[in-house]
């Protein structure tokens, strides 16, 4: 997947969450002007970066950089805001604990079938 893909797909997840630029941005620990570059495909976002920012829409790296993959994150309600930089912390870990049972939930039911 490009990088005009990918930062197309980071901003679709953004909106999608309702949350800003300037707020990625502080997640991130870049400048805003970084994210804005990112997602027009100016730059590309570093891996570290597109790691945090799929456990923040609890995807996995191979999710959110595979194009077939289509942009529907876990959900988790809240209010987008006045969101601080610890809430997007806690909201990316427990995305990562959810995506991680769903993963094991799959291996299980494959490994369980297997088995049959």
């Amino acid at each position: 997947m490009t990088g005009i893909l990918i930062g197309q797909k980071v901003k679709a997840l953004r909106e999608k969450a309702g949350l800003s630029q300037a707020q990625i941005a502080q997640f991130l620990g870049v400048d805003q002007s970084y994210v804005s570059k990112c997602e027009k495909g100016e730059r590309q976002f570093q891996m570290d970066h597109l790691e945090r920012l799929g456990s923040l829409f609890g995807l996995s790296l191979g999710d959110l950089m595979n194009e077939d993959v289509s942009v529907a994150p876990l959900q988790i309600a809240f209010r987008a805001d006045g969101m601080q930089i610890d809430d997007l912390q806690a909201i990316a870990d427990i995305q990562k604990i959810a995506l991680n049972l769903e993963q094991m939930s799959v291996l299980l039911r494959e490994s369980l079938h297997a088995a049959r």
